[in-house]
């Protein structure tokens, strides 16, 4: 059978469940190698950091060239700002965030485990009685989830000095004005929002890294199409999660 057939895909994803649940229950457990955990930190973190700041950056102006156009066309150049938070900041900065890192660590995370299990040192792990989920697992899932809302901190602050820079070149915006707009329009509980999809995006990544990686079957070409399709399922995945965050914590009331 193919390493990417319907059934074993299938397969593969029930087994990406089940490792959530069991990484929740290691957990609770208090089985943790905090060196481990650090280590996967600076990865996440730091290592992910530049290209993160710099699609933030342009993004953020791409985003207020396309808004700033036509809004100073009906004389609304003071909601500029405001349209930028709303957008970009609820939605736009975590999820290009989370694929960024998806993309970078994800795919690492799903290659390294991938050639540790075609390799047999997976193997080894149990033959010296320690647990694959307690060394490998459990420390890039908390790295993951304590950094990935820090770094959509960096990438919205970032895209916020984007914004400025394109709204004052372009179209004569102040950055008093543009950052007024921001603050009028962008709540607290907006940024107890971005924390949170922060802390889910997070899990989703390392989750579905390691999963995949964990049940790769075959050789160096196995390996390469898990870590593969462990990105895009990420992908997937981070949009559906976006999609009910956004339909429970702004749409709730319609219900």
């Amino acid at each position: 059978m193919k390493l990417v057939s319907k059934d074993n895909f299938l397969l593969r994803c029930c087994a990406a469940l089940l490792l959530f649940g069991q990484v929740w229950l290691h957990i609770l457990q208090g089985k943790t190698y905090y060196r481990k955990v650090l280590e996967h930190m600076v990865k996440v973190g730091p290592g992910s950091l530049s290209p993160v700041l710099l699609v933030s950056g342009f993004a953020g102006m791409i985003f207020t060239i396309q808004t700033a156009r036509e809004l100073v066309q009906f004389g609304a150049a003071s909601a500029v700002g405001g349209a930028f938070a709303l957008a970009f900041c609820r939605e736009l900065a975590p999820i290009l965030t989370a694929s960024i890192i998806a993309g970078q660590v994800g795919s690492a995370f799903a290659a390294e485990l991938g050639a540790m299990r075609v390799t047999e040192q997976i193997d080894a792990l149990y033959m010296l009685k320690t647990d694959p989920i307690d060394y490998l697992v459990l420390p890039r899932v908390i790295a993951c989830t304590l950094m990935m809302p820090i770094m959509m901190i960096f990438a919205i602050i970032t895209g916020i000095f984007g914004g400025v820079f394109a709204a004052a070149q372009f179209y004569q915006v102040l950055p008093e004005v543009f950052l007024e707009s921001v603050r009028t329009f962008l709540e607290p509980s907006d940024l107890l929002t971005i924390l949170l999809k922060g802390f889910i995006f997070g899990i989703l990544v390392a989750v579905n890294g390691c999963s995949w990686g964990l049940t790769t079957i075959g050789g160096a070409k196995e390996v390469g199409e898990s870590a593969t399709i462990a990105v895009v399922t990420t992908w997937v995945s981070i949009f559906i999660t976006d999609f009910i965050l956004a339909l429970v914590l702004f749409e709730g009331p319609a219900f």
